[in-house]
């Protein structure tokens, strides 16, 4: 019996020594877990599960929380995170906050919360919810960040914009103004006049499509419609067109506006929006050839008085339809004066038509 007690003592040994080790690793993944998160930029706040009032507590929070909110370490833990909320707290990003964690599910959202000493800021957080093995959640985890900066720099730029839009504005008025004036002087024709200011009309409905977006740019679908609303007013449905949503460039915008006035001044002056039932259809599709994309655009015009064949002189709209198309968007464009119609197809490279 005295032979074996030294195996059994060495067999209990090399059976402690994996427990041993496996808690020194835990140990040491826990001190370089919590090294990670003290020195994170981000704010990280960790609370319980309770939804109930007085709501979820505050277990965890990481040195940023005190930079960003002025709350020491020790004033936060065992509080709701609503002690943060005040006035301008936002009711709506609220309700959305309490619907993701009633559902489970994470969220990432904004609101206005507030300083220890009194001053509002804008903060930004990812809310994750920690789950047990039994998949109930025993921890809400969230990322924050301070984005009054941002938000104010963007507000910077809005104003801006909004001020440049409005001296363009006022600018296309005075142009319109000057062209006016220029051409009761010198041009008697009111038939050029009207081109002319229809011209600006149509730069100036493009403009304004574009800085609502702060000119960002321009969806496809409204530029057309908007286009073709001034040409055929409350009678709409004799310009119908259909294509997938293709967000423009401004450039883009602004020369497909142009072409589409054109096409619209002569449907209306000599072809089928010029006859009581004729019609204009405007499809678009987007195609990959070769591993380039193309927008193929076509403008089809039906009830109208016929066609003969092609002018025997081209004026400034057709000019620039065809030659504007291609210095502007490198697009290829084929007028067909059918019979039954004009027909106009126009093919762009996707790389000089939509947003990047």
């Amino acid at each position: 019996m005295s032979g074996q007690a030294p195996e059994q003592r060495q067999a209990g040994g090399s059976a402690r020594q994996p427990i041993a080790a496996e808690a020194m690793d835990d140990s040491l993944d826990l001190d370089l877990f919590r090294a990670a998160v003290e020195a994170v930029g981000e704010t990280i706040i960790i609370t319980g599960p309770e939804l109930d009032e007085p709501g979820p507590v505050i277990e965890y929070v990481n040195p940023n929380f005190t930079r960003m909110t002025g709350y020491a370490r020790d004033e936060a833990i065992g509080r709701s995170p609503r002690f943060l909320q005040g006035l301008k707290t936002e009711r709506a990003a609220l309700d959305r906050l309490r619907a993701a964690m009633q559902a489970g599910e994470p969220i990432r959202d904004e609101a206005v919360n507030y300083r220890k000493d009194g001053t509002p800021f804008v903060v930004e957080w990812l809310m994750t919810p920690v789950r047990d093995g039994t998949g109930r959640i025993v921890r809400w985890v969230s990322a924050q960040r301070d984005i009054t900066e941002r938000r104010r720099a963007e507000a910077r730029q809005r104003r801006l914009l909004d001020e440049v839009n409005h001296r363009v504005n006022n600018t296309l008025a005075v142009v319109q103004s000057v062209a006016t004036q220029t051409l009761r002087a010198t041009v008697p024709s009111g038939a050029v006049r009207a081109a002319l200011l229809g011209r600006l009309l149509a730069l100036a409905r493009a403009h304004e499509l574009l800085a609502q977006s702060y000119w960002a740019g321009a969806s496809l679908p409204v530029l057309v419609e908007r286009q073709l609303a001034f040409h055929c007013g409350a009678d709409q449905p004799r310009a119908r067109f259909s294509g997938p949503e293709v967000r423009l460039a401004p450039g883009a915008a602004v020369a497909l506006a142009m072409a589409f006035h054109e096409l619209a001044v002569n449907a209306s002056s000599h072809g089928a929006l010029s006859m009581p039932g004729g019609t204009v259809c405007i499809d678009w599709s987007i195609h990959v050839q070769d591993g380039q994309g193309w927008l193929c655009l076509h403008w089809t015009e039906r009830g109208g008085p016929p066609i003969s064949g092609p002018p025997i002189h081209r004026g400034f709209g057709l000019r620039l339809i065809e030659r504007g198309l291609a210095h502007e968007l490198q697009a290829h464009t084929r007028l067909l004066f059918e019979t039954a119609g004009l027909r106009c197809d126009i093919t762009m490279p996707l790389t000089k038509v939509v947003r990047e």
